[in-house]
């Protein structure tokens, strides 16, 4: 037929051949065979910490830190292998970490890893060589030593550097908290798991170090919650990570409020979502930290009362750019005030289950916009004109 040419039967075999040679006729690459073997390995490396079984472990490659994490108690542990870049018996790969501890995790704990391999040429097994956080990720608690367990009675405390004392002390405020935090946010609904995992780090720059940040960011702050917001079933597992170096210049009811703060985090984390302003989620969990303590809004808000005493009283609620970490000391700590003014001032005028109604509805937006004004007028029957002015009066009212 014009136009056309017949292709030998000789030429058809070689260039399967060569395609073979190339990316596998018909078949996998390289790089596919290179994934599946790691992954192979993996998994028999993440049954060996499930089984506690230091021998099965160390036969998949390098067995540092498997004594790290042998305290903690796991349900779960797994790899995927997102990605392998292979050069010759080396091997570079792009791996997820999921884990769930038992009793604390609804769902996984999700880390990136850069995992280092190489393979024995002549048995043609790959052996982990290295397996550390991936860059931009944070590290997990063994990653920076030997993790010391206290179990409390609503709590689990995982430290670093600590002593069992220490993390004892931890598990005596946390589980002090989760009953306040019960008291107030279950008022309304109990869907929370009433338990929470505590993690202490040695210092400021391990606290950093988890977070995956400098640690200039953390300076000052004396702990942080961490976890998914955006919806319930995006809220499997939150962590409370401690700054030891500024919690321990904390006197008593300091530390009790820390906890008690960081608690109401994981307890209403599942009806925190994007549309959730900071001043909100942190004014609410100020609010439960501070309920019962007797403490005055001034004694409790030094730093805004200080500002209404000098003429210099905020004109509107706090932004989000208002409680960056970067902030200025006091510009951070007038932010956080308030907050916690606006969501007592809630709970003074309206009543406390309002307050937790309040908080739930904002959160069921889909976006920022228009969320808080919805549920002014729906939970408050209010304006947001009108509950800025309130509040203002409020303050002036409380700590003038």
């Amino acid at each position: 037929m014009a136009g056309r040419r017949r292709v030998s039967g000789f030429s058809v075999v070689a260039l399967c051949l060569l395609l073979v040679a190339l990316v596998g006729c018909g078949g996998r690459t390289a790089t596919d065979r290179s994934s599946t073997d790691v992954q192979r390995v993996l998994d028999r490396r993440a049954a060996a910490v499930l089984a506690h079984d230091a021998a099965a472990y160390a036969r998949t490659g390098t067995a540092t830190g498997f004594g790290n994490l042998s305290a903690i108690p796991l349900a779960a542990w797994s790899y995927r292998v997102r990605g392998v870049e292979r050069s010759g018996d080396t091997a570079t790969a792009d791996v997820e970490l999921r884990y769930r501890v038992r009793g604390y995790d609804r769902g996984p704990v999700s880390a990136g890893r850069t995992v280092r391999l190489s393979r024995d040429g002549t048995a043609g097994t790959w052996t982990v060589d290295s397996d550390r956080p991936a860059k931009e990720s944070g590290q997990q608690p063994w990653d920076q030593g030997a993790v010391r367990v206290v179990r409390g009675t609503h709590s689990l405390v995982l430290g670093v550097g600590q002593s069992t004392t220490a993390l004892r002390r931890f598990a005596d405020l946390a589980d002090r908290a989760v009953p306040a935090v019960s008291d107030a946010w279950d008022a309304w609904d109990g869907d929370w798991s009433r338990r929470v995992v505590v993690v202490v780090p040695r210092s400021l720059e391990g606290m950093a170090g988890l977070l995956g940040s400098p640690a200039s960011s953390y300076r000052g702050i004396a702990a942080v919650t961490t976890g998914e917001t955006g919806g319930r079933e995006h809220a499997p597992a939150d962590r409370i990570i401690v700054n030891p170096d500024a919690y321990g210049l904390l006197g008593s009811l300091g530390k009790q409020v820390v906890l008690t703060h960081e608690t109401t985090h994981v307890a209403t984390r599942a009806d925190t979502t994007s549309a959730t302003p900071l001043w909100l989620s942190e004014g609410y969990a100020d609010w439960v930290g501070y309920r019962g303590s007797g403490r005055t809004a001034a004694q409790a808000a030094p730093e805004l009362a200080g500002a209404v005493a000098e003429g210099r009283a905020p004109a509107r609620l706090p932004t989000d750019e208002d409680f960056g970490f970067t902030a200025d000391a006091e510009a951070l700590a007038r932010a956080y005030e308030g907050g916690w003014l606006a969501c007592r001032m809630i709970a003074e005028q309206w009543g406390e289950d309002r307050l937790d109604a309040f908080y739930r509805s904002v959160g069921t937006h889909d976006d920022r916009a228009g969320a808080v004004e919805a549920a002014l007028h729906e939970v408050l029957g209010t304006t947001p004109d009108d509950f800025t002015a309130r509040w203002r009066s409020y303050l002036r009212t409380r700590l003038g």
